[in-house]
Order: C-alpha cells, then structure tokens, then sequence
C-alpha cells in the first residue's frame, strides 16, 4: 500500500512564503512524475505543478515564477515552494504521484490535501 502525506499548509499574509512537502511511503520502487493540484472554494481541482522523472517542470500560468516545484527521490518526497503569495492562492492542495511499486506496476495515487490560506 503507498501513501501520500502532505504537510506545510497554513496561514499566511500576502506576500508571504510557505513550503509544501509531500512524503510517498509503502511499497515504492520508483517515482515517476509527480505534481501539486489545488481546489479553490467554488472550482474545480486544478493543475499547479508538475515534475517528471528527469526534473522537468511545468507550471500553471497563475504560479508562473512564484512558485516552484522539486523532488528529493531518495527521500520519496515532493515540495513545492511557495513565494509572494496572493489572497487568490487559498486552496487545498494536494500531492499526486505517478509511482512504481515494482518494476512494472505503475498506480496514481493522491494526498489527503493541506489547506493554505491566504490573508489580504
């Protein structure tokens, strides 16, 4: 069984700076790519940040050099720095991962989310 925990969230005033961490733990082989979503109040889930395998990253318009997504594979873990945060980045994020449990066998799988909560 994986899991994914985020952790990090929290309360911030605008302009400030918070760091996500996501940690995959269970039977894991191998990370393949990885990403942080968020849900803003009202929306749909949306795509934030993504990291593929080699490094690779590809950011949503909004965070666009705010934010920036890494990973640590010997640690199984994902982060995602957040800086000059706005009132319109409160969401839940999330963590999902693309991971091998084997050689072979590749599932998604999801975090339970970490509220971020931007004050104006």
């Amino acid at each position: 069984q994986v899991q994914l925990v985020e952790s990090g969230g929290g309360l911030v005033q605008a302009g400030g700076s918070l760091r996500l961490s996501c940690v995959a733990s269970g039977r894991i082989f191998r990370i393949n790519a990885a990403g942080w979503y968020r849900q803003r109040p009202g929306k749909q889930r949306e795509l934030v940040a993504r990291i593929l395998s080699l490094g690779t990253t590809t950011y949503a318009d909004s965070v666009e050099g705010r934010f920036t997504i890494s990973r640590d594979n010997a640690k199984n873990t994902v982060y995602l720095e957040m800086n000059s945060l706005k009132p319109e980045d409160t969401a839940v994020y999330y963590c999902n991962a693309d991971i091998f449990t084997t050689v072979t066998n590749l599932a998604n799988y999801w975090g339970q989310g970490a509220q971020v909560t931007v004050s104006s």
